[in-house]
């Protein structure tokens, strides 16, 4: 008994040379995994390693064991010394050097969870093992989407201070691995990434990735998308503008306080899973919304723009930083006691190009059909309207007055461990359009039972003082803003608004609130609110299905 080695339509490989490189055919051998005989193939057209028992199981006669790993999932390959003792315990391998190689690879766990994965096989034929090394990494030369040279920013003081260690430990041995090369920079104070990435030299990378939380991918985007449009002379104050796509991907590492964006984007806040999909170069687009007020340009918003209760929840913890994550419970319930609502005028553009709605529980998944069809139609419409012609698709503004505890805009689904859901469940990350969510003036008990479907199953739209719209465009204008009351300070004084503050179960009403821009206060009475379809992309893939979910879509 010996290894062979083969390739289907050409001579057997021991003795017919190296296969040349990127010829389309299928290579196969018997090679020794642990301490089995297996019978290992290498698909180059299916783009799948693939390995099996060549003798079927004495138990079950039609069966056989076997594994596969994409192409598109090996991470790398490399030669590898072997333990001599191993390999004796192959009786028919005595006297004989086994020559080795390791496969490193994608292997999923459970929730979203990626792991590296190594096997090795061996053989006791040098010229073969060297030719599936070869043919292995000819294969992998041929995944061009996967980045060689990465920018890194590190933010230390994120989350639990621990960026820099997991960094160290935990990401740049897979970047090693994969043969990444990267320029490495531990930011020293606010918006130190930003104002670097209006500088630096794009085109010698590959990806911009953030270790950090969700502050710290919001100041790498800012600074990407404001580089690309100075680069194009595109006037980001004006509301109107069409922005100019980011071409250059971000990763994420998460190591923050809650790290919404990639949860929602990955299914998991785990930085080896993370450092995975960067190596192998998923690519996840992702809208972006753009935040003005009187033609002037605040902000840009990825996942959650609030105003009302998540905004008063965020400015109340922002002061008290010093309790570490258990701050956003404090003042959650704080501001929960102190049920402030607020006045004012919502106007709405629906997202007429956007082919799923709010309550249809069709999620954003890998590969979405809803996003590709919803990009298809909004491209349609911005090319029927930069040609003049008008038609339904249009919409029309919708206006809607009233009394709020919160407005909600939701690019994503906002989801994150502790919302599992998020507040907008069947919310897609690239259709070019937002949830909009508002929740008016209702009783205490009411706006708890809404809350606490945030943590389960039931639809926590499913209530008469909640309604949600799917929108491109909106507009908002506080009650005191429209009466003339411009300046905050004094609005604060006239209205005893820091008398309330101190009193949270007064439960009245307060002139503004705050902004909950993505985890970062933005005062404004007055913004508008445009969804930027596509605008950036990720190292991501979006949230795979889950094998109920892949069950549950075959039994349709």
């Amino acid at each position: 008994m010996s290894s062979r080695g083969s390739s289907e339509g050409s001579a057997p490989a021991r003795g017919g040379g190296t296969p040349p490189a990127g010829r389309r055919e299928r290579l196969s051998s018997r090679l020794v995994l642990g301490q089995r005989l297996w019978e290992v193939a290498l698909d180059r057209e299916r783009g799948l390693l693939s390995w099996r028992d060549p003798e079927p199981c004495p138990r079950r006669a039609a069966s056989r064991e076997s594994c596969a790993v994409p192409i598109s999932e090996i991470i790398a390959v490399e030669e590898t010394e072997i333990n001599t003792k191993q390999s004796k315990t192959v009786k028919w391998q005595k006297m004989t050097k086994p020559h080795a190689f390791t496969v490193y690879h994608v292997k999923r766990a459970q929730n979203h969870r990626w792991r590296c994965n190594d096997i090795t096989f061996w053989c006791i034929d040098e010229h073969l093992c060297n030719q599936w090394i070869l043919a292995l990494k000819e294969l992998l030369d041929l995944q061009t989407s996967r980045p060689k040279h990465l920018l890194v920013y590190i933010n230390p003081f994120g989350g639990k201070k621990q960026g820099e260690k997991i960094y160290e430990e935990k990401v740049a041995p897979l970047f090693s691995l994969a043969s990444i090369t990267t320029d490495v920079t531990v930011t020293e104070h606010a918006n130190h990434a930003k104002d670097d990435l209006f500088e630096v030299n794009l085109n010698k990378y590959d990806g911009v990735v953030c270790v950090g939380g969700d502050g710290m991918f919001s100041e790498v985007m800012h600074g990407l998308i404001g580089r690309t449009q100075k680069d194009f002379a595109i006037d980001q104050n004006n509301p109107k503008a069409s922005l100019a796509q980011c071409n250059i991907r971000i990763g994420i590492i998460p190591a923050g306080s809650t790290d919404c964006i990639c949860y929602a984007t990955v299914g998991i806040n785990d930085p080896v899973t993370s450092t995975l999909h960067i190596i192998i170069g998923d690519t996840q687009p992702l809208d972006v919304s753009s935040v003005h007020r009187n033609n002037a340009f605040l902000k840009y918003c990825v996942s959650l723009l609030g105003y009302g209760f998540y905004g008063d929840v965020l400015k109340d913890s922002e002061e008290k930083r010093w309790m570490g994550p258990a701050r956003y419970d404090y003042s959650g319930f704080k501001t929960f006691l102190s049920h402030h609502y607020y006045e004012g005028t919502v106007s709405l553009l629906p997202a007429t190009h956007a082919v799923g709605s709010p309550r249809d529980k069709k999620y954003c998944r890998t590969g979405c059909r809803i996003c590709k069809q919803s990009k298809q139609r909004l491209e349609k419409e911005q090319r029927n309207h930069e040609k003049g012609i008008k038609g339904k698709e249009e919409g029309e503004w919708k206006v809607i007055r009233g009394k709020f505890l919160a407005i909600n805009a939701a690019n994503i689904s906002c989801a994150c461990p502790r919302s599992p859901k998020g507040l907008s469940p069947a919310a897609h990350l690239a259709d070019g359009s937002a949830d909009l969510i508002l929740v008016r003036k209702c009783s205490r008990l009411n706006f708890l039972r809404y809350l606490v479907r945030h943590t389960n199953q039931d639809d926590q739209f499913d209530f008469s003082f909640v309604e949600v719209y799917r929108i491109k465009n909106f507009q908002f204008t506080s009650k005191h803003f429209e009466d003339g009351d411009n300046d905050v300070n004094d609005m604060q004084k006239k209205h005893f608004g820091q008398f309330c503050r101190d009193h949270p179960a007064c439960c009245c009403i307060l002139p503004n609130s705050t902004w909950n821009c993505d985890g970062e206060t933005l005062d404004s009475s007055a913004i508008e609110f445009k969804v930027h379809c596509q605008l950036i992309k990720l190292f991501a893939r979006g949230i795979e299905k889950s094998k109920h979910e892949a069950a549950h879509k075959q039994a349709k």
